[in-house]
């Protein structure tokens, strides 16, 4: 069985579209919507947005399906090159905002974790036949509109977008041993009015990621 992970109610109205629902099953007052796509098992959540929110629904998720991967998909902000449309699959993820460095880490370092989080090779492979691009997402309990701190993310991790759950469900994948991609679609660009192209955007930009998930699936 495969998981799928959204954060916002457009992200899983996409998906819906492509998904055949057989049953609901609520946990914790989270409902998880279990069916398939292309004939593939599949189980959709709908996380909320944020780290907390995406990690809980993460653990739920693994502690209660037997998954063979995880994935997280939606929409993201876009960095260096990246245009409004574009997909990208990350390779490893970083939360930008997790600062021990007070205490001489870099920034984005956590404890027994290290600074960046590698997803599933083989899955990132995957995407990339379909000519997806891969890169570093980062993520962060920030909706970044600054462009100065755009070009810090950047320029200190290299980062292709930025996103507010990626890489804490990356994060609970690697300590529960699950295999998982973060795959986003790009629906602005960090500036001043990215607010009004974000939700200019956000419905197409879920839609194509829904797309892309159907093919990868099948």
């Amino acid at each position: 069985m495969i998981g799928i992970i959204v954060a916002m109610d457009e992200e899983l109205d996409a998906l819906l579209k492509i998904f055949k629902l057989n049953k609901e099953n609520e946990l914790y007052g989270i409902k998880f919507l279990e069916g398939n796509i292309n004939n593939r098992d599949v189980v959709i959540v709908k996380c909320g947005i944020g780290k907390v929110n995406a990690s809980r629904t993460a653990q739920i998720l693994i502690d209660n399906y037997k998954l063979d991967y995880v994935i997280n998909v939606g929409v993201a902000g876009g960095l260096k090159d990246t245009k409004i449309g574009d997909l990208i699959v990350a390779e490893r993820l970083v939360q930008h905002d997790f600062d021990l460095t007070k205490f001489n880490h870099e920034l984005g370092y956590i404890p027994d974790i290290g600074v960046y989080i590698e997803a599933s090779k083989k899955l990132v492979n995957e995407c990339v036949k379909f000519g997806i691009k891969k890169g570093v997402i980062a993520s962060g309990d920030i909706f970044v509109t600054d462009i100065d701190y755009s070009r810090m993310l950047e320029n200190k991790f290299d980062c292709d977008a930025v996103e507010m759950e990626g890489a804490a469900i990356a994060q609970v994948c690697y300590l529960s041993d699950i295999d998982f991609i973060v795959v986003r679609s790009i629906s602005d660009n960090p500036n001043s009015n990215n607010q009004m192209d974000f939700l200019q955007f956000l419905t197409s930009s879920s839609e194509k990621i829904a797309n892309f998930i159907s093919k990868l699936v099948k």
